[in-house]
């Protein structure tokens, strides 16, 4: 069977709202809306990820965007509005495609878990800024719950699509049968999210490839005994 291939790269970090290229106008338009809006939410994804959503200055986004003050206000009315798009478009849609969309192919779920956790980039420059979304989680869930329950939906979407995959996996006879799919899921989750945050607060890409080394072979333990990878069970 076919193995997936999956490119190492960063996980949801800059240029993660630049997945799909845009076509070009036929016609140059000097004022475009959408595309001011999304060069606000990448600048404000940017700058809330470097320096936390409360530290973020509003002055630092319109500077680098060349937008005025106003504008931002038009498109997003807060700076909290501006941050709950920045979980919704910015963190949630490029995570979908990290880890969700590759269940979409049919493939042995263990091995696509497997291609994405090894896809985790290595550059220190991303281990030691961390995760956007555990991140924000940690510090905006306790302070405002519009923030966290933008968050838990985020996190909610990703354990069941995980759960979902697994629970295909067992049916096809490539997951074990006594696993419970959601909690199996739920400990992925917190498992890669917790080597993360260790890495971060190490500073230490090392601790990470510690992480994914433990990661991939606890995933392995998931397949039915003496089951070859990548093969399905009819």
């Amino acid at each position: 069977m076919a193995r997936l291939t999956f490119k190492r790269s960063p996980y949801i970090l800059v240029g993660m709202l630049d997945r799909a290229k845009k076509k070009k106008p036929t016609k140059r338009r000097l004022h475009d809306p959408q595309r001011t809006r999304q060069r606000l939410l990448q600048a404000a994804f940017r700058e809330v990820y470097r320096s936390g959503f409360r530290g973020a200055g509003i002055d630092t986004i319109l500077a680098a965007t060349g937008v005025t003050k106003g504008a931002l206000y038009y498109h997003f009315g807060s700076k909290k509005a501006l941050g709950y798009a920045i979980v919704e478009e910015a963190i949630a849609a490029p995570l979908r495609d990290k880890w969700l969309r590759p269940f979409h192919s049919g493939m042995d779920p263990i091995e696509t878990l497997i291609g994405i956790v090894q896809a985790t980039s290595l550059r220190l420059e991303v281990v030691r800024a961390g995760c956007p979304l555990n991140n924000l989680a940690q510090e905006m869930s306790p302070l405002d719950e519009r923030f966290r329950k933008r968050l838990a939906k985020v996190f909610d979407e990703w354990q069941e699509g995980t759960a979902a995959a697994l629970r295909r996996g067992q049916s096809e006879g490539t997951v074990r049968r006594d696993l419970n799919p959601d909690e199996t899921a739920s400990f992925l989750i917190a498992m890669y999210e917790g080597y993360v945050l260790l890495a971060k607060n190490a500073q230490d890409v090392n601790v990470w490839k510690v992480g994914i080394r433990n990661i991939v072979g606890w995933l392995r333990s998931l397949r039915p005994p003496g089951k070859p990878r990548g093969v399905t069970v009819r």
